[in-house]
């Protein structure tokens, strides 16, 4: 018996249709497939920051595949095709479970690489293609992506204890703290150089390039702002629902909040669905891609 069936609580848990989930997951997996797709099929899109964003693409492409996987798995399980039990159906669950808390993971790495080049971008452009090469871009790619499959065969080999689940939640705080502090930093720095440049002459033809260019550096930061804030919405939940998980196993109150997770989980299938149209919506180049390959 568990932990949570010992609690005694007036708050039922809150179902969430399956075949949701499975729409959900089918709809996000092609939407980052298309994003992956563009940015490797368009020259135009082949720089750092979009070799970033098509990671991130690709671990929501994982995160959608994962879960449509999974939900097809519970479905054949209901019409008895498929056993829920067994030595099998745990390992199963265990990869399953590792490519979710990888997806996760480079989610997080990818914002916080994105971040970095972008402040590289507006505040060091003269020397941004000398410090961010496609070499080194394909080597940071490289190592999230063995960093975060390693940590996460760890994590969900070992995720009992109760050392893990708390390095997990350290590990989210942790990065969102990084992340909100490079954003914060760059907004900041962002208002004094604005300031800079309104103090100059209006009728220097090198001033008007500086604020064009600044400005579309700074609408690429708004738009990975907007990104960082819809993966903050969407994840928060399910890792407020780890900390209740270690904070009060046995309370009632929280157990109210816990019977939520389902709908938690919605939100967090739900960030691979709106990433694409954020991406759509705010790059204009890479709804020209969109249009050029949906048309052929």
């Amino acid at each position: 018996m568990n932990a949570t069936s010992l609690n005694v609580t007036d708050c039922p848990e809150v179902k969430v249709p399956v075949p949701l989930f499975f729409i959900i997951g089918v709809v996000s997996l092609v939407e980052n497939l298309l994003v992956v797709i563009a940015v490797i099929s368009n020259r135009n899109l082949h720089s750092p920051m979009y070799c970033f964003i098509c990671s991130l693409a690709a671990f929501n492409t994982m995160a959608s595949l994962t879960k449509s996987w999974e939900n097809m798995m519970i479905l054949l399980a209901d019409v008895g095709k498929l056993q829920k039990t067994g030595l099998s159906a745990t390992r199963l669950d265990d990869l399953m479970d590792s490519l979710l808390c990888m997806s996760f993971m480079g989610s997080i790495f990818s914002f916080m690489a994105i971040a970095v080049d972008r402040y590289i971008t507006i505040f060091h452009a003269l020397r941004y293609h000398n410090i961010i090469t496609m070499r080194r871009t394909a080597a940071i790619l490289a190592l999230i992506w063995t960093v975060c499959g390693v940590s996460a065969l760890l994590m969900i080999r070992f995720f009992e204890s109760f050392f893990i689940m708390i390095c997990f939640v350290v590990f989210f705080m942790v990065s969102l703290s990084i992340i909100c502090f490079l954003y914060v930093y760059m907004f900041m720095l962002a208002r004094i150089h604005a300031q800079k440049i309104a103090s100059l002459p209006s009728g220097v033809p090198r001033c008007s390039r500086r604020q064009r260019r600044w400005g579309s550096s700074m609408r690429g930061v708004l738009t990975l702002t907007v990104l960082f804030g819809t993966f903050l919405v969407c994840w928060a939940p399910f890792f407020l629902h780890l900390i209740i998980i270690m904070v009060c196993p046995f309370n009632p109150y929280c157990e109210c909040y816990r019977s939520l997770f389902q709908l938690h989980v919605v939100l967090l299938m739900s960030h691979a669905l709106i990433d694409p149209a954020i991406y759509a919506f705010r790059c204009a180049e890479l709804r020209r891609t969109f249009r050029k390959m949906l048309l052929c």
